[in-house]
């Protein structure tokens, strides 16, 4: 890990040497500053908040409001790693103008350094038109939560010949059409390794296997904060959702027993002033 600021340069340079990209989502200023200072490489300001921070069932009903919310927020907590911005919904399918737009919000509005966004073949003519537009994209393909729906659910994608010929023909469009980076989750580690020896971006996997050039997870599933559901291919490196229920709880009885505050958490008054202030 280096001090420096990261960039698309440096991270173009470690996927050259062979070394591990690290990445992890953050949606908040106090989460976005711990994980900087831990040396992550690159924080994904994801529209996974949609069902980590708003409850939803799904990304479908993340706005540009909430991203752009979000990204702020995440800023002002990154000094060194680089900032990437998820592109919601229908924030950039409807129309290249639109794709344009919302993504050049994402970078003056929100602060990204670069801008995500999901589709394969069918996206690469929008790729194209945002990086020509001086926005860095990076792109996503396999398991594509937005249109998880079209994709019969959330399930691994590639697994036959003709979903893997797909998947590598999106790959090399996608690189082509300028993308920085490519992000694939939920793709057999084969294919995936194979997909990162042939593209020139690097290669970020979330249950793609250990050959591509770097890792993404969502903080709040490796943390163990999220306990609606754990994917397959999320380790949990911490159980942090039961030690903050206990630590809620204890506080809620110590309240109503009178224990906190204590005089060690309260202010004083000049006995002298308060005197005055009976009298």
């Amino acid at each position: 890990m280096t001090t420096s600021k990261v960039t698309i340069s440096s991270l173009n340079e470690q996927k050259r040497q062979g070394l591990k990209i690290t990445m992890l989502t953050a949606y908040d200023y106090c989460m976005a500053a711990m994980i900087d200072q831990a040396g992550v490489d690159v924080i994904l300001v994801g529209d996974s908040l949609g069902m980590v921070v708003m409850g939803y069932d799904s990304t479908v009903p993340v706005t540009m409001a909430d991203m752009l919310h979000h990204a702020a927020a995440t800023r002002r907590g990154v000094k060194r790693a680089f900032l990437i911005g998820d592109l919601p919904f229908m924030s950039y399918q409807v129309s290249l103008e639109e794709a344009i737009r919302n993504s050049g919000r994402l970078i003056k509005e929100g602060g990204c350094d670069a801008v995500k966004l999901e589709g394969g073949l069918e996206m690469a003519a929008t790729v194209k038109a945002i990086v020509k537009a001086g926005i860095p994209v990076c792109a996503h393909i396999g398991l594509t939560p937005q249109t998880a729906t079209m994709l019969s659910g959330f399930k691994v994608q590639g697994k036959d010949a003709e979903g893997a010929r797909v998947l590598m023909e999106s790959a090399k469009a996608l690189d082509e059409a300028g993308a920085f980076m490519l992000v694939m989750e939920c793709v057999p580690d084969a294919i995936a390794e194979e997909i990162t020896r042939r593209v020139s971006m690097p290669t970020i996997g979330i249950g793609a296997g250990p050959g591509c050039d770097g890792q993404v997870l969502v903080s709040n599933d490796m943390l163990g904060l999220f306990e609606k559901f754990t994917p397959k291919f999320v380790k949990q490196y911490a159980k942090l959702a039961p030690q903050i229920k206990e630590a809620l709880t204890a506080y809620a009885t110590e309240v109503r027993e009178g224990v906190f505050p204590g005089s060690e958490h309260s202010f004083k008054m000049n006995q002298d002033e308060l005197k005055k202030l009976k009298s």
